[in-house]
């Protein structure tokens, strides 16, 4: 079995993070505890996701030429991730994250100051040929600018790439990037808000998912939660449950859930099985602190596998690299 080669096209960004008691409510000033700074990013963390799992991993993005910029490749280095076509700017500063999370349950907000990640443009994704050399699967996101985005997806139809985009931090999108879109990754809020309604709207998922298939997307699979996960076609609907477990921090369980759901896509999987392999390395990654730390490895994976008397599928069990 080849090794799976998977492009993302996304951001990077210093997360600084720290725990408070309850979620702060408008004008409320809050003593955290535990203030550190981590890696972060959707794009970085999903690349580092899917290159933990064992694919090959071109990344591409814009980071400042500053102390967080080289937090980011010397992560890359380590990950085993090409970063021939990730950008440094004196421009910008890299981006950067706060996050604050509840420490009784894990429940996380989350601002973002783009920097860098914002001149990230498409004409820069039309000049890295090598990273759309024959991937199985493009991954994008919308930490970076929708031109952008629009520009990744455009390129992975053309080399014949499936291609996902995992539309966080959500924003009203035009017809002609979602009409790219091989496989839809919203959360409930996010699928609510690109279709018109206001975050809190009273909705049936599945009712929302196929307003949005309406608009060209061929798959949307829609995270639940606690609940699992939602995959609807033009044609038929599933739902995937979640495997329980005990939450300790919810931050980094959206990237680990979209780099499983690339990886087993680019090895070959149907989308029913990828999305049951990315609901369990989402549920892994909930059971640590921190994003980089909990985005799981193959042999983690394998273990949680087995510790929840599951059977891993047979594409993962044969390690392409051969280690």
């Amino acid at each position: 079995m080849s090794v799976p080669r998977i492009t993302v096209v996304g951001s990077y960004a210093a997360g600084l993070t720290m725990k408070v008691q309850c979620l702060p409510s408008a004008g409320e000033t809050l003593l955290g505890t535990g203030y550190r700074v981590d890696y972060g990013g959707k794009g970085s963390n999903q690349a580092v996701g899917c290159a933990r799992l064992g694919a090959k991993v071109s990344f591409v993005a814009r980071i400042g030429k500053d102390a967080f910029g080289e937090m980011a490749l010397g992560l890359y280095r380590d990950e085993g991730i090409d970063v021939s076509h990730v950008t440094e700017t004196a421009n910008a500063p890299t981006g950067v994250g706060f996050i604050i999370v509840e420490a009784a349950n894990g429940h996380n907000c989350i601002t973002i100051d783009p920097g860098a990640n914002e001149l990230l443009t498409a004409a820069d994704i039309s000049q890295c040929d090598a990273a759309f050399n024959s991937p199985q699967v493009v991954l994008t996101q919308l930490e970076i600018p929708v031109v952008a985005a629009e520009a990744a997806l455009l390129r992975g139809r053309g080399c014949g790439a499936m291609t996902i985009l995992n539309p966080a931090p959500v924003r009203r999108l035009p017809y002609s990037l979602l009409q790219m879109v091989d496989v839809l990754t919203p959360n409930e809020v996010e699928a609510r808000v690109l279709t018109g309604r206001s975050p809190d709207a009273p909705s049936e998922p599945e009712a929302v998912a196929r307003e949005l298939i309406r608009t060209g997307i061929k798959q949307v699979v829609m995270t639940l939660g606690e609940k699992g996960a939602l995959i609807v076609g033009a044609s038929s609907s599933t739902h995937i449950p979640a495997v329980r477990v005990s939450a300790l921090d919810t931050t980094g369980a959206g990237d680990a859930f979209n780099a499983g759901l690339a990886v087993a896509l680019a090895s070959g999987a149907n989308l029913e099985a990828a999305v049951q392999f990315a609901v369990a390395t989402g549920a892994l990654a909930v059971t640590k602190d921190g994003v980089i730390p909990s985005l799981p490895h193959r042999d983690k994976v394998l273990l949680f596998y087995r510790q929840h008397g599951l059977t891993p599928p047979n594409w993962f069990l044969a390690d392409p690299a051969g280690s």
